[in-house]
């Protein structure tokens, strides 16, 4: 039993790092050792772990799902095996994604659950584009729109709407769009959908989209695209509660409302079913009471 849960415990360092001579300097073992136990864990298994070439490894399918099968269980042990178990004190580290365009909601929730839990590390992961959960070894995530994926155990948090905006300045000069046709002849602010290489489609009622052409300003930050919009470089779709205290100061104008789409959900989630760390339920509760409305 002793050699498999070190066999395992090898294998998992090499999934994390994705390279078996770094997993090896961590382990403070020959590459070799490493080599030799994934290979008996797959004559043990009888499936490919890894996909290599000469440069790096690569997860396969299978060896993603035993990763995440092996941490969670070598988690559990060694919090069995904790004298820290004893005392019922949490800690570890927690892997959390989120849009980037919530940093400002986050950072103060976050640090507040940070010195509550001084034994608990917190890693967090801030991008507009969906995170791959398995392979950046997400425990829990925010996301908006809808989750496809049904092994996701999530809980809808509030509603995020999307509103076409623009500066007063911009305005003056170029005037107001009256209906979705007047969108083409007006500059735009957009980020960047990185799985396309184009700017984000903006999204109206009914189903209609429109594809940015006349983009003068293209970032990859929610909040960029927001501040570049209040300069007055063009029409933007951002989420409400971006643009919400820019409208209220006078910064930005709410354009075309009654083409607004129907708000998307906001969900927090974690990426399995069946148990899970008492650190990353404390977060989950934590996250769903405190952003839920």
């Amino acid at each position: 039993m002793r050699d498999k849960l070190a066999l395992l415990r090898i294998f998992c360092t090499a999934a994390e790092l994705r390279h078996f001579k770094d997993s090896a300097t961590k382990l403070a073992i020959s590459p070799q050792a490493v080599t030799r136990a994934v290979q008996q864990l797959e004559q043990l298994t009888g499936e490919l772990l890894f996909h290599r070439n000469t440069r790096q490894i690569r997860l396969t399918q299978f060896g993603q799902q035993f990763y995440q099968d092996c941490r969670q269980q070598l988690v559990q042990l060694e919090q069995l095996l904790s004298p820290r178990a004893a005392s019922n004190e949490l800690s570890g580290e927690i892997r959390l994604a989120a849009p980037a365009a919530m940093r400002s909601i986050l950072a103060p929730l976050l640090i507040e659950f940070a010195q509550l839990h001084p034994h608990i590390g917190l890693d967090l992961r801030l991008s507009d584009q969906h995170s791959a959960v398995v392979d950046e070894q997400i425990d829990l995530g925010i996301r908006a729109g809808l989750l496809r994926d049904q092994s996701f155990v999530a809980v809808p948090l509030s509603e995020v709407a999307l509103w076409l905006v623009a500066s007063p300045h911009y305005l003056k000069q170029f005037g107001q769009p009256a209906t979705l046709d007047d969108l083409a002849q007006h500059q735009q602010v957009s980020m960047l959908d990185n799985a396309t290489g184009k700017p984000w489609i903006w999204f109206f009622k009914d189903g209609a989209t429109y594809q940015p052409r006349k983009v003068r300003y293209l970032v990859n930050d929610a909040e960029q695209e927001l501040a570049a919009a209040t300069a007055g470089l063009g029409l933007a779709q951002v989420a409400d509660f971006l643009a919400a205290p820019q409208i209220k100061h006078g910064a930005l104008v709410r354009l075309l409302k009654h083409h607004e789409p129907t708000p998307w959900p906001l969900s927090l989630y974690r990426p399995q079913r069946g148990p899970v760390s008492a650190r990353v339920r404390l977060l989950f509760d934590f996250l769903r009471k405190r952003l839920s409305v």
